[in-house]
């Protein structure tokens, strides 16, 4: 096993197993590696319980912790996926908010687990990245959505 120099550490409740294998069958270039059982009795959990759980996500080396209930995921934290077109952001954003998840603003939604996700197609970047009144329009146009569509920014972008 080779740990990676730098990796994701997300805190669960005790569905860090359940969550990673989500990940994975949603995401290109994710999967789970190792799943780890607690070695003896800890303050959230009973020796033999999943403790730690080894996956990648979308190509990021992450570690899934079931830790308990004493601390809760919020948008400080978020992974954000670009997409290519709006069946790709569809695709996406159906997984995680049909499965449990909830809609937020501008393109985030939260998984079942209460991780934050951006699915933000690469049209969006690209034109906030021109600034100027392409930019605005774009941006402008973002502000009032919840999933992304990529027709209207599009429009936008051309005025």
């Amino acid at each position: 096993m080779t740990v990676a120099k730098n990796t994701i550490c997300l805190w669960y409740d005790k569905d860090a197993e359940a969550a990673a294998r989500f990940y994975a069958e949603t995401f290109p270039d994710s999967s789970v590696s190792a799943v780890h059982r607690a070695p003896s009795d800890y303050p959230s959990g009973k020796e033999g319980d999943v403790l730690t759980v080894e996956f990648t996500v979308a190509g990021i080396p992450c570690l899934g912790l079931n830790g308990g209930p004493a601390f809760k995921h919020n948008e400080a934290f978020s992974f954000q996926i670009a997409t290519d077109d709006q069946e790709e952001t569809d695709r996406y954003w159906n997984a995680i908010v049909g499965n449990g998840g909830q809609e937020s603003a501008c393109g985030w939604c939260r998984d079942k687990w209460g991780v934050s996700w951006q699915i933000t197609p690469r049209v969006l970047t690209e034109a906030l990245a021109l600034g100027g009144d392409e930019a605005k329009r774009a941006f402008d146009a973002m502000m009032d959505m919840t999933k992304i569509d990529v027709a209207a920014i599009e429009a936008a972008r051309r005025g």
